[in-house]
């Protein structure tokens, strides 16, 4: 998940910054000290989430969230002032958080915005394949696509990992997974993994790690993929 913090206040842009570094799923921050600075920077962020302070100078956290480009991150107000309150659901926000928050509440909005962006993802993806068509030297191969346990980059081609053995498939990795659907993800820049597989993390240094298949496989986790694919897993 990304996330821009919006509050003209640093010490308030500081306390959500510690909060979101202690919450697993979240793939980068970044923080704009005003409304202004907000809008011009949701173009080139692109934003999942935006927490809004709703008192700032100039431009308003509610005036922000009426500007907001379609399609529009989810938005969840943050700010000392309960009145406004009716005025931000009216905004279509997804949460209203009254300072001072603790790590408990923050973590309720966080759920709800992983939620939400669950339900907006399935109902954006096409239908997803069921089986992919192999060509071998002697025919031609049908993979059901719910064997397939994890993909690997080899050259110009990606190794399907199934039970039954590991066929080639001249094709990038970026672009099977976008005929393959979500029940994929990919865990490394070589390799992506089917998410029903997964039983378990294992931790190695600095961040990276392994998941564990049913069937004993190890498939590499790095560090930059972790917080989406623990955020997939937990949904």
């Amino acid at each position: 998940m990304r996330i821009l913090i919006v509050d003209d206040e640093r010490p308030a842009r500081d306390k959500l910054r510690h909060l979101l570094s202690l919450e697993p799923g979240i793939s980068d921050i970044e923080e704009a000290r005003d409304g202004v600075e907000a809008l011009e920077r949701l173009a080139s962020f692109a934003p999942d989430l935006l927490l809004l302070d709703i008192q700032m100078p100039e431009v308003t956290g509610l005036d922000v969230a009426a500007s907001l480009p379609s399609p529009a991150p989810l938005v969840v107000f943050v700010t000392a002032y309960d009145e406004y309150a009716i005025r931000a659901f009216d905004a279509n926000a997804i949460d209203y958080l009254l300072k001072p928050y603790d790590q408990i509440r923050l973590q309720r909005a966080l759920q709800r915005a992983r939620e939400r962006l669950g339900q907006q993802h399935a109902a954006t993806v096409l239908p997803a394949v069921t089986q992919l068509l192999v060509p071998e030297r002697n025919g031609t191969r049908i993979v059901k696509v719910d064997q397939i346990q994890w993909i690997e980059t080899a050259d110009n081609y990606v190794i399907l990992h199934t039970a039954d053995g590991e066929p080639l498939i001249r094709q990038t990795l970026a672009s099977l997974l976008d005929k393959l659907g979500p029940r994929f993800i990919r865990c490394h820049r070589r390799a992506a993994v089917q998410l029903d597989w997964v039983t378990s993390i294992v931790n190695l240094d600095k961040g990276d790690g392994e998941l564990l298949l049913r069937g004993g496989a190890r498939v590499p986790l790095s560090r930059q993929y972790r917080p989406d694919v623990a955020t997939r897993l937990a949904l």
